[in-house]
């Protein structure tokens, strides 16, 4: 999760939304990592997870990522849910929570659905607190710097 961490702040710096990814393959060694890349690359499919398979795949030569995880610091929309089950990662293993467009724990719950084709392990959690603080902190970042100066100030 550390290597997802860093990935989530250096979003954040970039003005990205702060969710960070990174993949293992079978023996734990980095396949590959990414953070969110929405703005930069105006595609709002370029989230962190689904970057990091994309990079992962080509790393390995495969388009499956089978016995590999997925560690991403933010529990994975509908969409990232169902890459996961096409890429065929065997667990994925998140951070916060997403009550509001989380796809896995929250929402569709993607992976339980009847007629999804794999069912990777999932384990939500993995530093919750941190994970959730750095989102929060963007966001009231972000909202202070929109509202620009206080109407009752000088």
């Amino acid at each position: 999760m550390d290597a997802a961490m860093r990935e989530a702040k250096n979003a954040a710096e970039r003005g990205e939304v702060p969710v960070g990814a990174i993949v293992l393959d079978e023996a734990g060694h980095i396949l590959s990592a990414a953070g969110n890349e929405v703005e930069a690359t105006h595609d709002a499919a370029a989230h962190a997870e689904l970057l990091a398979m994309r990079r992962a795949a080509r790393a390995v030569g495969k388009t499956r990522l089978e016995g590999c995880t997925l560690i991403v610091t933010l529990e994975p929309c509908p969409m990232c849910a169902a890459a996961a089950v096409h890429f065929r990662v065997k667990r994925i293993v998140f951070g916060a929570y997403d009550p509001k467009g989380g796809g896995v724990d929250h929402g569709p719950r993607v992976i339980e659905h009847a007629s999804c084709m794999r069912h990777p392990e999932i384990i939500g959690g993995v530093r919750e607190q941190e994970s959730a603080a750095l989102l929060r902190e963007f966001f009231r970042e972000l909202r202070e710097r929109d509202a620009g100066p206080s109407r009752h100030s000088g």
